[in-house]
């Protein structure tokens, strides 16, 4: 019967030590896992660590927070003496491959957009950097007066907003399926991911996929080449670059900014 019991005990304590072991194994593992798959917020609600004018050390005039939201509030940004550009960048870290997350909202007649493999040197964002747009779909064109900037790209008609200028488009290049998409009225929150990898580049706006597109393949660079961008040489060639939010004179209120790594 002893023989017995000490057998049952060396057992039980080589399975303690296996089950140990397999325990350490999985820590390990844990710890050695690529963080690809961690959310970093670049902003949360409650600062602006990171944010600063593109080309500038600080944030423009009129970048604000109010109540948790990451704000360019026009009122601030027209009292200031300030002659530098007013769209900024999160200029803490460049990005190459990414998932990108942020909610947004927009007042009747605004305009703004998410800029991404930002490069500095050269007069904004627009010129060097691909654009998910964010518009004011529905009451844009009644406002501003499109009629002499789409003239002179052919527009059919361009007192009109363009597919290519409407909300979820990859700006001048690849437009958003309007069957697809569900655009919140003004004055109501939006949520927007961009998904870039060198094989796919997604946008998707509240959840439902708008459009996907190989980037720098013979179709992109026939978009590239049609006229659009013959003033901006570098447009789009970056494979790696900082964030950057568009100023458009208009308010925009920004909340929940995170990136994800790919």
């Amino acid at each position: 019967m002893k023989k017995i019991a000490i057998l049952i005990s060396l057992v039980i304590i080589g399975s303690c030590k296996k089950a140990q072991k397999t325990e350490i194994e999985k820590v390990s593992i844990e710890e050695t896992k690529p963080k690809s798959e961690e959310w970093v917020y670049l902003f949360d609600g409650t600062s602006t660590e990171g944010w600063r004018a593109y080309g500038g050390e600080t944030l423009p005039p009129g970048w604000t927070i109010k109540e948790g939201t990451l704000t360019f509030d026009t009122e601030l940004g027209l009292e200031q003496d300030y002659k530098g550009g007013t769209d900024i960048i999160y200029g803490a870290e460049e990005f190459d491959n990414f998932e990108l997350y942020l909610e947004w909202k927009l007042p009747e007649g605004g305009n703004s957009g998410i800029f991404y493999h930002v490069k500095e040197g050269y007069s904004g964002p627009p010129v060097v950097s691909p654009e998910y747009q964010l518009i004011d779909d529905e009451n844009y064109a009644k406002i501003h007066d499109l009629t002499e900037y789409n003239s002179q790209f052919g527009a059919e008609h361009p007192e009109l907003l363009q597919d290519w200028q409407k909300t979820g488009a990859d700006y001048a290049m690849h437009v958003a399926d309007e069957s697809q998409k569900v655009l919140h009225p003004v004055g109501q929150w939006n949520s927007s991911k961009i998904v870039f990898t060198p094989e796919k580049v997604e946008h998707w706006l509240n959840g439902k996929k708008l459009l996907e597109f190989q980037p720098w393949s013979e179709e992109w660079n026939q978009k590239k080449n049609s006229g659009k961008w013959d003033d901006a040489p570098d447009y789009g060639k970056f494979k790696k670059g900082f964030i950057a939010l568009q100023d458009h004179s208009s308010p925009i209120w920004f909340k929940n900014i995170k990136i994800k790594k790919l």
